[in-house]
């Protein structure tokens, strides 16, 4: 057998990825033709069949997906050893990849991004935005350096360092503004709007309600936080958004904002990344960033000490 490149490696892990030749190729940034001829080279290697090549998609053999676990493996070795380098100078420069979730990314990744970029100007910033299981796995298997999540995450094989808190705002159609604001029993009765399930902020939202074992009497789902603010302003009903969202999510509709009553609803956001990662250091000079720039994004967009109204 021929050695295989890591060239085909990487590859053929886009490829059991994707399973899809034309997103593989995209990712990869090569043509699908060249794709295609790399992947059966490797296969002729390998001396198997790797892929069951459909019209539309592909899926892995059962030997594909063997072979798919030890690529993997392979490849996160590899992106180590290339860690271990850049471990051993004080300052993280190039390639630094980040994961994020949808509740936090678009409210704090601008303040970040132009924080790092100033005080690591030797950095490759490329971030992920995908949902906290999903960030987990790409974790683990070696794709992302770091991950910005809601605590805890409870993996023992992550290092988990706390940045900051957050509480939970209430949000109301704008002719409810000066209203006494519901107690955690009284929102059960209301129709309550939260994000689709697999959001951990859903499930956070639900805890406070006392709902986390039985749905409410009347859930809508929602992708975003922006749509479910815009469904709150149609009047369709009310829902809970972080306090980070307030500014971005609220300018554009008509709706009240309010606190709850203490002890208010939080969450803690940190980061977290391999325990086996030699970059522990230089990540720990990142978290700091991260911290720095939650506390200027709140002092920047402080929704006050009661409620807020936004109208359009």
């Amino acid at each position: 057998m021929n050695n295989a490149t890591l060239r085909q490696l990487r590859y053929f892990d886009a490829l059991a990825r994707h399973c899809h030749f034309g997103r593989a190729a995209e990712a990869c940034a090569i043509s699908q033709p060249a794709l295609s001829m790399q992947i059966k080279e490797l296969e002729q290697d390998l001396g198997g069949v790797l892929l069951e090549r459909g019209a539309r998609q592909v899926g892995l053999t059962k030997f594909g997906e063997d072979v798919a676990q030890r690529v993997r493996d392979i490849l996160r070795s590899v992106d180590e050893l290339g860690d271990f380098a850049r471990a051993s100078r004080d300052r993280l420069v190039g390639r630094l990849r980040i994961g994020m979730i949808p509740t936090i990314a678009p409210y704090l990744l601008p303040t970040v991004i132009g924080n790092l970029t100033r005080t690591h100007p030797e950095l490759d910033i490329h971030i992920r935005e995908a949902l906290t299981q999903k960030l987990i796995r790409e974790l683990a298997e070696g794709r992302l350096d770091t991950a910005i999540v809601a605590l805890p995450v409870s993996e023992p094989s992550l290092t988990e360092v706390a940045l900051f808190s957050e509480n939970f705002l209430l949000v109301r159609p704008g002719g409810d503004e000066g209203t006494p604001v519901p107690s955690s029993e009284k929102l059960r009765e209301l129709r309550l709007l939260l994000l689709e399930e697999g959001h951990c902020f859903r499930d956070q939202a639900l805890s406070f309600c006392g709902m986390q074992s039985s749905p409410p009497r009347e859930v809508l789902d929602a992708s975003s936080l922006s749509t479910l603010v815009q469904m709150v302003g149609a009047g369709i009903g009310v829902t809970l958004i972080p306090e980070m969202a307030v500014a971005v999510e609220t300018r554009s509709a008509p709706v009240s904002v309010a606190r709850f009553k203490n002890p208010q609803p939080s969450r803690t956001i940190g980061m977290v990344w391999r325990k086996t990662s030699p970059l522990t250091k230089q990540l720990l000079q990142i978290s700091e960033v991260v911290r720095l720039s939650a506390d200027a994004l709140r002092e920047r967009h402080s929704p006050g000490s009661s409620s807020r109204n936004r109208r359009t």
